[in-house]
């Protein structure tokens, strides 16, 4: 398989961080470290496809840079029938927190989480998720018995 280089730009405290997960599940690299992320984030979306799952998206921002808080709300407009419920925190006077409830397909929620996050101010967000089919696969409906414990059908 042919390999290819780029670089990537981080904060110092994300590039702390990465190094202390390259140690702490001993990647000979950050090149492994990098790739092992990729592969789980792309693992974890192959299942998502058309379920019907309820999540919540977590959202930590710079609630007073420009525009962000617009684009934010344009966003949630754009994907309306997905969510449920938000709750906005204060975190500091510049930092915000938001929780979005969430119920659809999982693709819908994925691609909201990820506008989202990739919004310019967002410092971090994650979007966690659940299937929310209204009958669970393990569990089978119940049936009628009758006082001698026989199905009246």
């Amino acid at each position: 398989m042919a390999v290819s280089r780029f670089s990537v730009s981080l904060e110092n405290e994300l590039l702390d961080a990465l190094d202390d997960y390259v140690r702490a599940n001993d990647f000979p690299n950050r090149s492994q470290a990098v790739r092992q992320l990729i592969e789980r984030n792309t693992v974890e979306r192959k299942w998502q496809c058309g379920n019907t799952v309820a999540g919540a998206i977590i959202l930590v921002y710079a609630q007073q840079k420009r525009d962000l808080v617009s684009k934010i709300t344009a966003v949630q407009q754009a994907f309306a029938g997905e969510i449920l419920a938000v709750q906005h925190f204060h975190l500091s006077c510049a930092v915000g927190f938001d929780i979005f409830a969430v119920k659809g397909p999982a693709y819908r929620l994925t691609d909201l989480a990820d506008k989202l996050i990739a919004l310019k101010g967002v410092h971090h967000g994650k979007l966690v998720m659940t299937r929310a089919d209204d009958v669970h696969p393990r569990e089978k409906p119940a049936t009628t018995k009758t006082s001698n414990g026989h199905d009246p059908g």
